[in-house]
């Protein structure tokens, strides 16, 4: 864990999605995309429809927040939460070094330079006590918090571990599928890992099995704004995975109150529906994932598009006349901005950087009325978000901010 951090809890989060079977005529009703998948065209001039639900071959995993959290009571997010010591330990080492195969956790690496990565995965653990690697720490919490507030257990055996590195070895990376553990088995490990989160180490040493690293790709780096949520800010790593099929899940009653799969659209109508509330984050990552109605285009991109590396956002926020959180390229965005800065302004705008003439920002009139405004070419490969026609309608007024 980095305790050297002043403003920053480190987090990490996880994006899972798992196909589901359609009829014939849920088949037949696919349409595409008014862009194909990659295509950065999403902006608030040029208009993108969101994909029907009925073109989505998967849904994403949401879960409540109970009213009594204290951050971000009732939301609906994905699963994931602080990073813990016990993601940091030793003991990992020995238990991948169990597995011949994996002496050195057998993650592939990334094309983007250590001088441009995110501090959440650039900074040097050994200089502050862990032999673990950020990259294997963090996909540790992300599994370890998937598997304590939904049940969702992604853990490879020895014997599937084998196939899967020589796949990865050859570029073909899977799908990825749960762990078959009797329901009783689960339950009683959901409860010890629930209690302590070191008992997650002791669960995989006893099972014979390993957390599924490999199944986990690099999607983004989002760092809460100051003073909109509270005093604790997080620097989050979010992560994407693809599973099959949609595996059984439970809520922990504690923390998470209700789980539902959903389609990435379904969740965007029923935000601006005011049936749920989504954060900022997820609005944007759901909006990008509108890109790829269909599992495998999405797996075979994130798992392809990881290697470039992911961005380091840290929102800027300002009140002109509405709350607008500025993103990284945007006209108006700080030139200096890092995870220890104090950049955010809550009441006036920062002074225009003519170098920048794009647009990325959210522009939030209410909590249930957040709209895009994206003109700009994404970093690192990755897709900007389709902006829909509804959700669109009502930052018309301000596209000229």
């Amino acid at each position: 864990m980095n305790t050297t951090l002043k403003h920053w809890k480190e987090a990490a989060t996880l994006i899972l999605a798992a196909g589901h079977r359609l009829g014939a005529d849920s088949l037949s009703s696919r349409t595409p995309l008014s862009a194909a998948p990659g295509a950065p065209l999403a902006s608030s001039h040029g208009r993108s429809h969101l994909p029907q639900s009925s073109c989505f071959d998967y849904d994403v995993l949401l879960l409540k927040r109970s009213s009594k959290s204290g951050f971000m009571p009732n939301a609906y997010v994905f699963p994931g939460g602080m990073v813990d010591a016990s993601d940091f330990s030793s003991e990992w080492l020995d238990i991948f070094k169990s597995f011949t195969n994996s002496p050195s956790f057998g993650l592939k690496g990334v094309k983007q330079p250590v001088e441009s990565r995110p501090p959440i995965f650039a900074t040097d653990r050994l200089k502050l006590g862990s032999p673990i690697p950020g990259e294997v720490a963090f996909r540790i919490c992300a599994l370890r918090e998937t598997f304590e507030e939904s049940g969702v257990l992604l853990v490879v055996s020895k014997q599937v571990e084998e196939g899967l590195l020589e796949s990865i070895k050859d570029d073909k990376v899977p799908h990825s599928t749960v762990n078959d553990l009797c329901s009783s088995e689960i339950t009683r490990w959901r409860t010890l890992v629930n209690q302590s989160p070191s008992n997650f180490i002791r669960m995989c040493r006893e099972l014979e099995v390993l957390p599924n690293i490999w199944a986990l790709h690099e999607w983004g780096n989002w760092l809460t704004p100051k003073g909109r949520y509270g005093v604790t800010r997080f620097d989050t790593a979010f992560f994407i995975c693809c599973l099959q099929e949609i595996p059984h899940t439970l809520q922990d009653e504690r923390e998470i109150v209700r789980f539902q799969w959903s389609t990435p659209s379904e969740v965007l109508q029923s935000y601006q529906a005011r049936e749920l509330w989504i954060a900022p984050p997820q609005f944007y990552e759901l909006s990008r994932m509108c890109r790829f109605p269909l599992l495998n285009d999405l797996h075979n991109f994130s798992s392809r598009r990881a290697m470039e590396g992911c961005e380091h956002w840290v929102p800027v926020v300002i009140n002109d006349p509405h709350y607008i959180s500025l993103l990284p390229g945007d006209k108006l965005y700080p030139l200096d901005t890092s995870g220890e800065a104090e950049t955010d302004k809550s009441t006036d705008p920062p002074q225009e950087h003519h170098q920048h003439s794009g647009l990325h920002r959210m522009v939030i009139q209410d909590p249930y009325s957040l709209s895009l405004q994206v003109t700009i070419t994404p970093k690192y490969n990755h897709v900007l978000p389709v902006v829909g026609q509804a959700l669109e309608s009502k930052a018309d007024s301000n596209s000229q901010l």
